[in-house]
């Protein structure tokens, strides 16, 4: 009997202890700054955090990285302390978690990269790409910040703003995409009855449109007889809570069927020449894709 109720124990066990593990691998540790910046001068520090994305608020253990290299420091913290450049890098995270079944770990993280300048200016961009429309701030950091007399900004080595006196920030408004590109500053100030001058290393100013034109593609392997798939590709960069999108799709300049939240459509397999409509009414945009053709298509001209 008492082999039979051991044999019986054993069966259940993974059982009961599956169920709890599975969805820990399916969790991704997200890693932020939480003091500090991303662009930092030698000597200076940051603190990361790493969090597990856990309802059931399960006790971990987190592993951090730079590159591909585990590092020997554990914690939900992760403390760069007077930084030198060798330091700089892409940094992630990992939680762990001791479990009956043996170790469980989360999906890495998605890096921060960490740069350590040894110079005397940093100009400093946010980290998230800016969209059209938006004003960006930039700032140019100067070591010890000395009183300063004069800031210049460039992009892509040529000279686009300059200001007198003590204020390091720039400020580029209504944004538009031709504002994308590498950009530094130069910053002066006087001491010792010298003129001091120094610049900062490039960095790089992305501006995306906040709706993309629509790239339309037609499917038509691997669906139901007479039928063919209509998706509507595009990028929508809209910050949290973004409004609804919504599409439309259309045969020969006229639509075919209701506007729908889904980039997709099944429509009848005929020739003719396609396109699709991309509208967020809330912020009054609309963006149409190029048409493209399906099949023979006649030209009415020539009829």
């Amino acid at each position: 009997m008492d082999t039979v109720i051991s044999l019986l124990v054993l069966s259940t066990l993974p059982q009961l202890v599956a169920p709890q593990g599975v969805p820990a691998a399916s969790f991704r540790a997200v890693v932020e700054i939480v003091s500090g910046d991303s662009r930092i001068f030698s000597g200076e520090s940051v603190r990361l955090k790493c969090s597990i994305p856990d309802i059931r608020r399960s006790s971990w253990d987190y592993l951090w990285f730079r590159g591909s290299e585990q590092l020997p420091q554990r914690g939900e913290h992760l403390l760069l302390w007077k930084t030198h450049i060798k330091v700089s890098g892409k940094y992630s995270c990992q939680g762990v978690r001791d479990t009956a079944v043996g170790d469980i770990h989360t999906l890495q993280s998605l890096p921060v990269e960490i740069n350590v300048d040894g110079g005397w200016a940093i100009l400093q961009v946010p980290p998230r790409p800016s969209l059209v429309g938006e004003t960006l701030k930039v700032t140019c950091r100067v070591r010890d910040t000395p009183p300063l007399q004069e800031v210049i900004l460039y992009k892509d080595g040529v000279e686009v703003m300059r200001q007198k006196g003590l204020n390091p920030h720039f400020y580029l408004t209504n944004l538009i995409l031709e504002n994308q590109g590498m950009y530094s500053c130069r910053a002066s100030w006087d001491a010792s009855r010298l003129t001091r001058s120094v610049i900062s290393a490039d960095v790089p100013v992305r501006v995306l449109e906040v709706l993309s034109q629509p790239v339309l593609e037609i499917v038509d392997s691997n669906i139901p007889a007479n039928m063919m798939k209509l998706i509507c590709h595009h990028q929508y960069n809209a910050p949290a809570p973004a409004p609804p999108v919504h599409y439309y799709f259309y045969k020969d300049n006229k639509k075919l069927g209701m506007a729908t939240s889904e980039n997709h459509d099944l429509v009848a397999r005929t020739p003719g020449q396609y396109s699709c409509r991309v509208k967020v009414p809330e912020l009054g945009l609309v963006r149409w894709s190029e048409p493209k053709s399906f099949g023979q298509v006649t030209d009415p001209k020539s009829l």
